[in-house]
C-alpha cells in the first residue's frame, strides 16, 4: 500500500493526538511535561513499540522523550526526528479561548502550542506509531527525540544533543515548513538548514555620581545615549554563505521588482549596494547580515541624583559561522569608550549552516511536490533560535522540515489564539511518511 493511503487512514488518529497534546500545560515550572511524554509513550506502545523502545527521562521538572525503531544495519548512523513537548506561557485573560482546552473551529484547530511545536510533534508521533504498526523494518535506525524546554533554559535539548551527536542527521519539525496563498493553495516550502546564533551582550557605564543640582561630564545616562545611537547607526558586514546564496536566487524571481533583482545580483556576486537595499527591509536584513538592537535600559537611582550607573542589553542574532567573542569585540570599537564594560550574557551557542545536502534535499522535494506539485522549494535561514542548533553545535547536520502549511497571517505562535489548519493532517503525514522512508532505506 502507497504511504500515501496510510497516512490518509491515520488522519483522525493525527488530529486526536494533536488535540490531547495541547491540553496538557507544558509551560515551564508546571511540571507537564513528563505527563505528556507518558501519554506519548501510550500510543506508541499501543501501535506495538516494546518498553525498551522508549526512553522518559526526567531533567528538573522537565523531561526528555525517545523513541526507537531499530534498522538492520547497526553500521549505518541513526536519523533523528526531532521537536519539543514545552511551550510558551499562555494567560486565559488574554485568550478568546482556553489556551489549554483545544477546540476545533472554522478549519482550524486553536491552543497553544499548535503551532508550536505540537502540530509537528503530533504528526511525527503518529507516523512512528503507524511504521512500528506496518512492521517496517528501515536499515537506518530511526529515533523520535523531544525536547522538554525548548522555549527556556534548552538543558533537555543539550543533553539530547550530547546523547545522540553520533547521529547521521536530524529533521526538526520546528523548523521550514509550507507557506499558502490567501486561497490556500501552496505556494512555496522551505527547508531551514541554518539559524542565526542569538545572543545577549550587556553595556555598562558607572560613575561616583552626585547631586542633580551641580552636573557633571561623566553622567553614565549620556555616555549609555552615544553608545545607543553608534549602535543603531552600525552595520555590520554583509555575508553570505552556500545556504543564503540559494535561498535568496531562488526567492528573487517570486519577490521580484528592484527587491528581487537586488536579492539575485547580492547571491551571485555580494554587492555592496544589493546588501544596503535588502538591509533596509526588515523581512531581509537578517538574511545578509549579523543584527545587533539595543532592548532594554536601566540607570538612574533617584530623580535628584546624578546616576551612577547606566547599562543597556543589546541582543544580537550572528550569521552563522561568525563567533560571540567576535561580536563582541565589533560592538567595542562601535561604543568606542574606554570607559565600557560590554560583558556576554548567559552562555550563548554558535553554531554553522549544514550543508545542503542532496539525500536530504531530494527526499523533501519528492515528498513536498506529491502534496503540492509545483511549488518553490528552497533553503532557508532561521533568524531564531531551535533545538537544531546544539545538534549542529555537536556537528550534526540538522534541517527544519516541519510539515505545516499555513497562511502567513495565520502564523500565531507564542501569540495569541495560537491555531493551526485541519486541512492539511493527511498531506502533513504523507510528507513525514516519505521523508523518512527515503532517508532511512
Amino acid at each position: 500500500m502507497p504511504h500515501g493511503a496510510l497516512a490518509a487512514a491515520d488522519e483522525g488518529v493525527a488530529k486526536a493526538i494533536l488535540m490531547r497534546s495541547v491540553a496538557f500545560r507544558t509551560v515551564e515550572g508546571a511540571g507537564e511535561v513528563p505527563k505528556l511524554a507518558a501519554y506519548y509513550a501510550g500510543v506508541l506502545k499501543a501501535a506495538g513499540f516494546a518498553e525498551g523502545d522508549i526512553v522518559i527521562t526526567p531533567i528538573g521538572e522537565t523531561a526528555t522523550f525517545a523513541a526507537t525503531i531499530k534498522g538492520s544495519n547497526a553500521a549505518l548512523r541513526p536519523l533523528l526526528l526531532l521537536g519539543h513537548m514545552d511551550v510558551v506561557a499562555a494567560d486565559r485573560a488574554d485568550w478568546t479561548r482556553d489556551p489549554f482546552v483545544p477546540v476545533e473551529e472554522g478549519g482550524y484547530i486553536f491552543g497553544r502550542g499548535a503551532e508550536d511545536n505540537k502540530y509537528d510533534v503530533a504528526m511525527m508521533v503518529a507516523t512512528m506509531a503507524q511504521l512500528r504498526k506496518e512492521g517496517w523494518k528501515p536499515r537506518r535506525t530511526v529515533t523520535l527525540l523531544l525536547s522538554g524546554d525548548e522555549e527556556t533554559a534548552m538543558l533537555t535539548t543539550k543533553a539530547l544533543a550530547a546523547q545522540y551527536k553520533d547521529a547521521e542527521l536530524v529533521l526538526n519539525g520546528d523548523g521550514g515548513g509550507g507557506l499558502l496563498n490567501e486561497d490556500g493553495k501552496p505556494v512555496l516550502y522551505q527547508l531551514q538548514a541554518g539559524e542565526k546564533t542569538y545572543a545577549d551582550f550587556e553595556i555598562g557605564f558607572t560613575d561616583p555620581g552626585g547631586h542633580s543640582s551641580a552636573p557633571t561630564p561623566g553622567n553614565p545616562l549620556y555616555r549609555l545615549a552615544r553608545a545607543i545611537d553608534a549602535i543603531a547607526a552600525y552595520r555590520f558586514a554583509p555575508m553570505r554563505n552556500e545556504l543564503t546564496k540559494a535561498s535568496l536566487a531562488l526567492s528573487a524571481d517570486r519577490i521580484g521588482g528592484e527587491v528581487g533583482a537586488a536579492m539575485k545580483l547580492y547571491a551571485a556576486t555580494g554587492d555592496a549596494a544589493a546588501a544596503e537595499m535588502l538591509s533596509a527591509r526588515p523581512e531581509f536584513i537578517g538574511q545578509v547580515r549579523t543584527t545587533c538592537v539595543a532592548t532594554m535600559a536601566q540607570a538612574g537611582h533617584a530623580l535628584n541624583a546624578l546616576p551612577q550607573s547606566a547599562k543597556v542589553q543589546v541582543n544580537c542574532r550572528i550569521f552563522p559561522g561568525v563567533a560571540i567573542d567576535a561580536v563582541k569585540a565589533e560592538l567595542v570599537k562601535v561604543v568606542a569608550d574606554g570607559s565600557a564594560t560590554v560583558t556576554t550574557l548567559g552562555d550563548p551557542l554558535a553554531s554553522d549552516a549544514s550543508p545542503l545536502r542532496g539525500d536530504v534535499m531530494q527526499a523533501v522535494k519528492h515528498a513536498v511536490l506529491a502534496r503540492a506539485p509545483g511549488i518553490a522549494i528552497m533553503p532557508g535561514m532561521s533568524a531564531g533560535a531551535t533545538d537544531s542548533l546544539y545538534f549542529r553545535a555537536q556537528g550534526v547536520p540538522s534541517y527544519g522540515a516541519s510539515s505545516l502549511f499555513m497562511k502567513a497571517q495565520d502564523g500565531f505562535a507564542h501569540g495569541l489564539n495560537e491555531r493551526v489548519p485541519v486541512a492539511g493532517i493527511r498531506e502533513s503525514l504523507g510528507q513525514w511518511d516519505a521523508v523518512v522512508r527515503a532517508l532511512a532505506k
